[in-house]
């Protein structure tokens, strides 16, 4: 990824059962895929849920906050999947690695 770049982090605590998470989130994934200046995600759950998408500027991220079908989900997830998330916009500046699967 070219820096600096944008990350948003949602950190999150669910509700008892999936009633269509996992398929909301799969869809939620493929629409921010097709947005402009989305970069990537990573995603992790156990306790408490950290999915972290990265964007290009702020201006695709407030294009992403305001997508019609993602706002939906957004009311969906406060009714009925989360029961506490957090949202966090940081610039990347830096960042390094490591992977002993490269040779």
């Amino acid at each position: 990824m070219e820096k600096p770049y944008y990350a948003v982090i949602f950190t999150s605590t669910r509700t008892e059962g999936d009633k269509g998470y996992a398929e909301m989130a799969n869809e939620m994934e493929a629409l921010a895929k097709k947005e402009p200046g989305f970069i990537g995600i990573e995603a992790a759950r156990e306790d408490v849920g950290i999915t972290v998408s990265y964007w290009e500027n702020l201006a695709a991220i407030a294009t992403w906050k305001k997508n019609l079908d993602h706002a939906l989900a957004q009311k969906k997830g406060q009714k009925e999947w989360y029961s506490w998330y957090k949202v966090r916009i940081c610039l990347v500046e830096r960042e390094y690695e490591f992977n002993t699967s490269t040779p």
